[in-house]
């Protein structure tokens, strides 16, 4: 099986978990104040972003220059008005992925993340946390009173790739936009990497 019908096979094997989470989220604290939608694309890490509201309209959507040197994006909203820009570094074996939003607000992600599978991560710059599944993309967002800021997962009954953004405090979803977007771009960067050192591994066998 090659790497990419493995990541395809993870990513069935998570919409339980996802969808389990999704439940558990509402039982917790209640039905969202409204949903928001974007689609995992494990192909292209270049794609365009598009974040939907329930109606299926364009909310956010990400600009990245063709060639990507230093990984900057920026988030846009329907009238091109910069929301935020995202930006990854290289700092010795890890990348530092950077967020910064359009009012100056800062904060950061690292690769680390993803020694994680199922636990709690402090999000740098924000009194935030991450609960659950990140590389499921099936999590909770909780602020520093323990309160849902957002939750993210895959609903049983959604299309196959896409996810819903369940949010919880409407005055963050910028914020929680941005943060969703980073980690998708985390997400694909890794298995991109992962793929391309498959097929050097396999091309130096031959």
């Amino acid at each position: 099986m090659g790497i990419l019908s493995k990541l395809m096979s993870l990513g069935e094997d998570l919409n339980e978990a996802a969808d389990t989470l999704s439940r558990s989220t509402v039982t917790d604290y209640g039905e969202p104040v409204y949903s928001l939608y974007t689609a995992l694309d494990l192909r292209d890490i270049h794609r365009r972003i598009d974040i939907t509201d329930e109606e299926g309209n364009v909310k956010y959507y990400t600009k990245s220059s063709f060639i990507q040197i230093k990984g900057k994006t920026e988030i846009m909203d329907p009238n091109g008005n910069v929301i935020a820009y995202l930006e990854k570094k290289p700092i010795s074996l890890h990348e530092i992925h950077y967020i910064t939003m359009a009012d100056g607000r800062k904060f950061t992600l690292s690769n680390e993340l993803f020694h994680v599978v199922d636990d709690i991560t402090n999000i740098e710059g924000l009194d935030w946390q991450i609960r659950g599944n990140i590389l499921g993309l099936s999590f909770n967002l909780v602020d520093q009173n323990e309160q849902p800021v957002a939750s993210i997962g895959k609903k049983m009954l959604s299309i196959h790739d896409k996810y819903s953004i369940d949010v919880y405090q409407p005055q963050y979803e910028d914020v929680i936009v941005a943060i969703v977007i980073q980690l998708e771009k985390m997400i694909e960067a890794r298995n991109d990497n992962n793929s391309s050192s498959s097929v050097s591994f396999g091309s130096d066998n031959h």
